[in-house]
């Protein structure tokens, strides 16, 4: 006799509902939060992946449309002193803006995540060093460093990159660097080199998986801050070149025809700089109270 098969087709589907039912009950508004700041991010990827599919115009169309024609039918967010479609400008402006934000973020997370587990676990005099360099980087204000480092590398995408990475280094450093010196006096570390592991296994083993949890929340937040520090170097012309569509150049260049009455060029790129920075922030702060092992004693 055969016997009848344990999973159906709906019973797979609708597992992910019963899941994410369960984790409702469990976390309740963290959940929420989480889930609310996945879904703007997840969008605004899409945009930034296939903007083909949803911008009628080449962002650097100068006969898309009438100058500085209000929104109205066939371009919802009206066209700037250029002829161009604002709404094409912001979806395709996405790809840049996300881009140069990960890029940082990840850049700036794999220097001060290495860093951070040598120095802690290395110690001495290389610790020491290294701590008063980062010490003296994170005691400058963050943009006012993206700005300096900016205007010595000059504009473009990979300068503009570097200049935002350098200041979230630090972040990275002293949160690795402290959870590391705890983390190297625990038992099973002990136990590790009593059966003659390496100083890179015990870190790579057995310290780097502890740590890495409070990583991804602090690389989420890092992103929602990277995207206003972008948009910031942008906005007084220390960014990416013109030719790139970027919601902080719009930004700026709206602001020169808001007394003229077009406030669509100066409001639809804050809005969305303002809302993709608000769906990483939701993101990283739903994200740090479920990983909170605290949660769990509810």
């Amino acid at each position: 006799m055969i016997e009848r098969a344990k999973f159906s087709p709906a019973t797979v589907l609708s597992r992910p509902f019963y899941l994410f039912i369960s984790a409702k009950k469990k976390y309740g508004a963290e959940l929420w939060i989480m889930v609310a700041g996945a879904v703007i991010v997840l969008f605004i990827i899409y945009m930034a992946l296939f903007p083909a599919t949803l911008a009628p115009y080449d962002p650097l169309d100068q006969e898309a449309g009438p100058q500085l024609m209000a929104p109205g039918p066939g371009h919802p967010m009206g066209t700037d002193n250029l002829n161009r479609d604002v709404y094409s400008r912001i979806i395709h402006g996405a790809k840049t803006i996300l881009g140069v934000a990960f890029a940082a973020a990840l850049l700036s997370s794999t220097i001060g995540i290495s860093l951070g587990l040598i120095s802690g676990f290395v110690g001495g005099i290389l610790d020491r060093i290294l701590s008063l360099i980062m010490d003296a980087v994170y005691s400058f204000p963050g943009l006012i460093l993206a700005i300096a480092f900016a205007a010595m590398l000059g504009p473009g995408v990979i300068n503009i990159t570097l200049a935002i990475a350098v200041i979230y280094i630090p972040t990275y450093f002293r949160l690795v660097r402290s959870q590391t010196l705890t983390i190297k006096e625990e038992v099973y570390v002990e136990a590790a080199r009593a059966i003659g592991a390496g100083r890179f296994v015990i870190l790579w083993q057995y310290i780097f998986p502890n740590v890495i949890s409070t990583v991804v929340v602090i690389f989420s937040l890092n992103v929602a801050d990277a995207i206003m520090t972008e948009a910031a170097l942008s906005y007084i012309g220390l960014g990416l070149p013109a030719g790139i569509p970027d919601w902080g150049m719009d930004l700026a260049m709206g602001k020169k025809f808001l007394p003229s009455g077009s406030w669509w060029m100066i409001t639809y790129p804050g809005l969305m700089i303002m809302i993709l920075a608000l769906g990483f922030t939701m993101l990283g702060e739903g994200l740090a109270e479920i990983l909170n092992p605290r949660l769990l004693e509810r």
